[in-house]
C-alpha cells in the first residue's frame, strides 16, 4: 500500500540522517608528529656544527701555535686571548652592569679588516645589557680599564650562521682587538 511504501521511505531517510549524524561525530583524527626527518634533521646539524667548530679551534691554535710574539690564555668559555696592554693595577676586572667605554676592531683570522675601530667608534656600553656578540660580551668581562687585549672567537662565539648581514658572512671566525678606555663599576655588580 502506499502508506506502507511512505513509512518505508521514512524510516529509510531517517536511518541515513542517523548513519550521517553518527559519522560526523566522529571528527578528525589528530596526525601524529612526524620525527623521523626532525630528528635526523637536528642530529645532522648538531654533528655539521661540531666539525665546524673542531676545524676551527684547530686553525686558532695553529695560528697561537705560529704566534711567538704573544702568550695567549684560554677563556674557559671558548675562545683566546692575548694581552696587547695590562693593568696590574688594582682595580677590578668588568661586571654585569658595569658601564663601560671601549672601542673594538674585528679582522679575520687572516689579518683581512673587517671593521676597523674608526668604523665602529667608541661605544659606551652596559655589560650584559647590551646588543654586542657573544664572545666580546664574555671577553670583556676579563678585562679592565686601561686594558687592550686581542681575541680569537669560533664563528660560534661570534656572528656563528646568520653572521652580521653587511660585512661578516656565514661562520667566520673572528680576531678582535678590544681597548677598554673607561670602566664605571656599578652599585650592583657585586650581586
Amino acid at each position: 500500500s502506499v502508506q506502507d511504501r511512505i513509512s518505508h521511505m521514512k524510516l529509510y531517510r531517517i536511518l541515513i540522517l542517523m548513519l550521517m549524524a553518527f559519522a560526523g561525530c566522529a571528527g578528525p583524527e589528530p596526525r601524529k608528529p612526524v620525527q623521523g626527518k626532525t630528528d635526523r634533521f637536528i642530529e645532522e646539524s648538531v654533528l655539521r656544527n661540531r666539525q665546524l667548530l673542531v676545524q676551527e679551534e684547530r686553525r686558532i691554535k695553529e695560528i697561537i701555535g705560529k704566534d711567538t710574539l704573544h702568550t695567549y690564555q684560554s677563556s674557559g668559555s671558548g675562545f683566546w686571548y692575548y694581552y696587547e696592554t695590562k693593568n696590574d693595577g688594582g682595580s677590578e676586572t668588568i661586571s654585569v652592569n658595569d658601564a663601560v667605554t671601549l672601542s673594538y676592531m674585528l679582522a679575520s683570522l687572516d689579518n683581512d679588516t673587517i671593521y676597523s675601530a674608526d668604523d665602529i667608534g667608541v661605544l659606551q656600553v652596559r655589560v650584559d645589557k647590551e646588543a654586542l656578540f657573544p664572545g666580546l660580551r664574555e671577553g670583556i668581562k676579563l678585562l679592565k680599564s686601561g686594558e687592550k687585549a686581542t681575541f680569537l672567537f669560533p664563528s660560534a662565539m661570534g656572528y656563528g650562521y646568520p653572521g652580521d648581514q653587511d660585512r661578516i658572512g656565514t661562520n667566520i671566525p673572528l680576531k678582535c682587538s678590544v681597548s677598554i678606555i673607561q670602566v664605571e663599576k656599578s652599585k650592583d655588580s657585586t650581586l
